[in-house]
């Protein structure tokens, strides 16, 4: 499953950039920053490689260095619908982290050629603890994130339910205002 290494211990300028680019960590002071570095974990995927499945069981949220992450659900048997396209600054799989439940919720691949940096349960909470001014920051970033998650989830099931009358043939029942019987 990927390649998985050990970041370096010191955060270098452009490495501090890339974190001020993810939405969840941008409220965040340089040394906050500096201060989360050495606890995340590089992870690099190949193309088309799959990092985990929905119902996997999960510790670690991620945050895309270079690459697109596609983000699908299974609809139907092994039929999987893409959600989402992630890109470099997005985060992922914050829900097994900060959720009740460390379960995916969706299945994470590679579209191509990926470096990701991961954070565990462990670490995200010791920071907290460290930083609970900080954490108020990073919460209210979260909120942002899932809030957006939220609005394109209830427009992707408007989406799919309108469909699903079209394909039925209820639309026009409904647009002609009664029953066709």
């Amino acid at each position: 499953m990927g390649h998985v290494a050990r970041i370096p211990h010191v955060a270098k300028s452009a490495d501090l950039s890339f974190l001020r680019e993810i939405s969840l960590l941008k409220d965040l002071e340089e040394p906050q920053l500096v201060a989360l570095w050495p606890r995340l974990r590089e992870r690099r995927l190949r193309k088309s490689e799959v990092l985990f499945r929905e119902g996997d069981p999960g510790e670690e949220m991620f945050f895309i260095r270079t690459g697109t992450i596609l983000v699908s659900k299974v609809v139907s048997g092994r039929v999987e619908q893409i959600l989402s396209r992630l890109q470099a600054g997005d985060v992922f799989g914050e829900m097994s982290v900060f959720g009740d439940e460390p379960i995916r919720t969706a299945t994470i691949q590679a579209e191509n050629e990926a470096s990701l940096l991961s954070l565990d349960r462990k670490s995200i909470n010791e920071f907290i603890e460290a930083n609970p001014k900080d954490a108020a920051r990073l919460f209210q970033q979260l909120v942002v994130v899932l809030i957006r998650r939220l609005v394109q989830s209830s427009q992707l099931v408007s989406e799919v339910t309108r469909w699903g009358l079209e394909a039925t043939g209820l639309d026009a029942e409904r647009k002609s205002g009664g029953s066709s019987r």
